[in-house]
């Protein structure tokens, strides 16, 4: 199975969405803009935000399986994606890309 860099590229905010149908909460999310991680074998990693984890883990997987492509030519790098996570009020944006190619199983 092939790695797969993670990189928490940048966070939206929209405030008014928040102001008009959010409770108030103290902590919202720990995902800093640069922040990498690496899934071995198509797993979440160490640390990562199980919610963005639910957003991307399919990519992740078959990323990690060697299949890429998605959507026909979505990507420049068709062994990456750009998914988000999904808070509708604070979004992260985060680059998903294969990192070696050997297949070691």
């Amino acid at each position: 199975m092939k790695k797969v860099k993670i990189t928490a590229m940048r966070q939206t905010v929209y405030a008014d969405l928040m102001a008009k149908y959010e409770n108030p909460i103290e902590h919202t999310c720990d995902v800093t803009v640069g922040q990498q991680w690496i899934s071995e074998d198509g797993q979440r990693p160490d640390g990562m935000c199980p919610s963005a984890w639910e957003s991307m883990q399919q990519f992740v997987e078959s990323l990690a399986k060697g299949e890429g492509n998605f959507f026909d030519g979505w990507m420049k790098n068709p062994m990456s994606a750009m998914i988000s996570c999904n808070d509708g009020f604070r979004p992260f944006s985060f680059y998903i890309e294969v990192i070696n190619d050997d297949v070691s199983q």
